[in-house]
């Protein structure tokens, strides 16, 4: 697919040979719609996004595997299946917003935002050499990076203050912020939940990933976040729940129509490192750096299982 679908009103891209700025396709009218892809058509996307995540963890720096990788289907549901943007015009005012509050797993939100045509696939070279934009963590110099994050238990603040300015503007854009479950051990991720219940954002989704690790080992183990769903309930959003690597259940629980009266949160059940089985499951996964042998390997992995949507 040279021109990815794009959701709600969003034109796709019409060009990919890079002449735009940072390699987008030329800026004009929108184009015509374009119907979201089907599983096989996910599946393949979702492996690219992996194959990207993998040759930057083979880079000479590494990166942050594990989490990236539990990421991918909750990113690609979001930006092929739910999101209203414009790789064209990454400020375009209308535009739903993604902050990735688990900044690190920016790789795969770099990952993600070249398949949705934010730049080209040669732009991801540039990671971790000097001077360049791609890092780490996510940097709003990138397009389609709404903000700077990676100090853990920050996102959900912020998206409390694009939702209520969305409000004030008048504006039916959404909010999504994509967290990990580590970082709800923070005391300001509940602070922000209980303002954005006061003040009743139902244009607010938090997507938490699931995968039950974090770098120093098990959530449970380190500080228990059971029973997490009751925990949200209690602070006053609406909790749904779906298998993170099933798109089409993804698909179905961020789709539903917003509760106005409350903010929605998705607690993704997901396998840290997914697709590269002698990772799966592991917190050494959390940063690695993958010799040519382990690339190669978990290369394979990902081209394998790419014709599936699991």
């Amino acid at each position: 697919m040279s021109s990815p679908p794009l959701l709600r009103g969003a034109p796709a891209r019409t060009d990919t040979t890079g002449t735009g700025p940072h390699g987008a396709g030329p800026a004009g009218p929108a184009g015509p719609d374009r119907s979201a892809p089907d599983a096989a058509e996910l599946a393949v996307i979702a492996g690219r996004i992996r194959e990207h995540v993998l040759a930057m963890c083979a880079g000479p720096e590494g990166g942050h595997l594990g989490g990236s990788m539990s990421l991918v289907e909750i990113l690609s549901v979001l930006y092929f299946r739910v999101m209203r943007h414009d790789p064209r015009f990454p400020g375009l005012p209308e535009r739903d917003v993604l902050l990735l509050s688990k900044g690190h797993g920016g790789i795969a939100l770099f990952a993600t935002l070249c398949e949705a045509g934010y730049f080209p696939a040669r732009a991801l070279e540039e990671y971790a050499r000097p001077d360049s934009h791609f890092m780490a963590h996510p940097h709003p110099e990138i397009p389609g990076v709404e903000i700077a994050s990676g100090s853990l238990g920050h996102g959900l603040a912020l998206g409390v203050g694009y939702a209520l300015a969305n409000r004030l503007d008048g504006s039916d854009r959404r909010c999504f912020v994509v967290m990990g479950d580590g970082e709800l051990q923070e005391g300001s991720v509940w602070e922000a939940a209980s303002v954005a219940s006061a003040h009743r954002l139902g244009a607010l989704t938090a997507v938490v990933d699931r995968n039950g690790l974090q770098i120093t080992g098990g959530t449970e183990t380190v500080n228990s976040l059971e029973p997490l769903a009751d925990r949200w309930q209690a602070f006053g959003w609406r909790v749904l729940e779906a298998d993170g690597h099933d798109a089409g259940a993804l698909t179905r629980e961020l789709t539903r129509p917003a509760d106005p009266a409350r903010p929605t949160v998705v607690i993704a059940h997901t396998v840290k490192g997914k697709g590269v089985p002698f990772i799966e499951g592991q917190a050494r996964s959390h940063y690695a750096r993958l010799s040519d042998r382990q690339y190669l390997r978990a290369l394979k992995a990902v081209r394998a299982s790419a014709g599936g949507d699991r």
